[in-house]
């Protein structure tokens, strides 16, 4: 198959609380380290902690993060990601034995493997892997259209928007991506989670994680839901070729004036609407923050969202919205608000700050005087190479380094919250088991 060079970010829910807010391993918040604390790291994987719940998910992640801005990812470190798949194509969060067996039922993800595709996809020469990725993602759609954490789970706005993600990376239009019972697409099921106009007025055009109704009898908004569906309902992974100078305009909010509002149920008729209603409902969650999305364990103060916002922020640059996006971007880099401290030494949450300064336009080797590729390069083993744009002793780590390319690069394939005690926290609330952050997921029980 024939793929873009720049494809895309996002990961694994659990819900925390009756309201089903998700915490998502999409975070990519710090993993606990092994229980010797000494153990080293498997050869070819970003990062010095525990990968047991996100080590999928953070490689995806670093190896994306360094195609996007030029950097040639180490063999190893791709063949560490490929050599994680399942035999039938899916993604576990982390197999420390990679020939033992997977567990079809609920070893494997959607939402780790639609990151990891997006990753294979973009570095080239993995199209075999590729391809098994995209057939299990087929596989296990719902009859909704939709698709949920785990095989057979209930469709989600998270794991449906990371695998419309992985067909977008692939070149194909997850609007023709249908059921095989029913003939539903993802959209069917991610603009019925969106909320309309009998919604209250702050949360008009926010996604709900799942259809199930916590306030009231009604959907509830969630911001991590919706800044994935904002990019999903744009066609788009975490990865794409960024606008440039765009218009700049700022989203377009739902109508719900005068009998107005979209189809006839009050929500946005179709994708491109959609999308509109769910960029300005972040727009103006994020702007009544203080230029970021909040998050919260269930009775704990509520506390920046790094992740999310950054998740946020991408979406917004998805939509050609550079205006709107420019604030949180500038809040990310201050020093003082700890961004940029949440996600030193971290590859998948240094991997999102690296996306979202790239979807935007920003420079992610200048950013708030941080060079966040030499970061994220230091985590892993050396890279193959570095873009001219690139200093030269952005390298890895040299235990891990890998000489030789990839013969088949070019083959045609090639196309705040996350802190660790925050972590543990949602652990033991939701009693849970995978990995990215990212935007904030947090884990599922294997």
């Amino acid at each position: 198959m024939n793929v873009r060079r720049s494809a895309t970010a996002l990961a694994a829910l659990a819900a925390l609380c009756t309201a089903a807010a998700p915490a998502a391993f999409a975070d990519a918040s710090p993993s606990p380290k092994p229980s010797g604390g000494s153990a080293a790291p498997p050869k070819g994987l970003y990062g010095a902690k525990d990968p047991k719940f996100d080590g999928v998910w953070r490689q995806s992640l670093a190896l994306l993060a360094q195609d996007a801005v030029g950097v040639t990812p180490a063999r190893s470190a791709i063949d560490w990601l490929a050599g994680q798949q399942c035999e039938d194509g899916g993604f576990a969060a982390y197999r420390a034995d990679a020939s033992a067996a997977c567990d079809p039922k609920k070893g494997e993800f959607t939402d780790a493997t639609a990151a990891a595709v997006q990753a294979l996809a973009a570095v080239g020469g993995r199209s075999a892997s590729v391809e098994k990725g995209i057939g299990w993602l087929k596989k296990h759609q719902n009859d909704d259209g939709g698709w949920g954490l785990n095989p057979g789970s209930p469709s989600d706005a998270n794991s449906t928007s990371a695998a419309v993600g992985a067909f977008a990376a692939t070149g194909q239009d997850p609007k023709q991506v249908k059921s095989a019972k029913g003939g539903k697409t993802p959209y069917d099921v991610l603009l019925g989670l969106q909320l309309g106009c009998d919604a209250k007025e702050g949360q008009r055009g926010a996604f709900a994680y799942t259809a199930d109704k916590a306030d009231n009898g009604k959907p509830v908004a969630n911001d991590l839901a919706t800044a994935a569906a904002a990019l999903a309902t744009e066609g788009k992974g975490f990865v794409f070729e960024p606008a440039g100078k765009d218009a700049g305009k700022a989203p377009k909010p739902l109508d719900c004036g005068a009998g107005k509002g979209g189809g006839k149920d009050g929500k946005p008729d179709g994708a491109a609407e959609a999308a509109q209603a769910a960029a300005a409902y972040l727009s103006e969650t994020m702007a009544g923050h203080g230029n970021h999305l909040l998050s919260a364990m269930p009775g704990a103060k509520a506390q920046p969202d790094f992740g999310s916002t950054a998740d946020a922020i991408v979406a917004l640059a998805a939509g050609e919205h550079s205006a709107t996006a420019a604030k949180p971007l500038q809040w990310l880099q201050s020093e003082k608000n700890g961004a940029l401290a949440w996600a030193k030494g971290d590859p998948g949450a240094l991997g999102k700050l690296v996306l979202a300064a790239h979807a935007a336009g920003a420079d992610p080797r200048s950013f708030g005087g941080v060079d966040l590729v030499q970061q994220l390069n230091a985590t892993g083993p050396k890279p193959e190479s570095v873009s001219a744009a690139g200093s030269e002793d952005e390298s890895g780590s040299d235990d891990n380094s890998s000489s030789g390319k990839d013969e088949d690069k070019k083959d045609d394939d090639k196309g705040g919250v996350g802190g660790v005690w925050w972590t543990v926290g949602v652990f033991l609330v939701a009693g849970i088991g995978i990995g990215f952050l990212i935007s904030g997921r947090k884990k599922q029980q294997l």
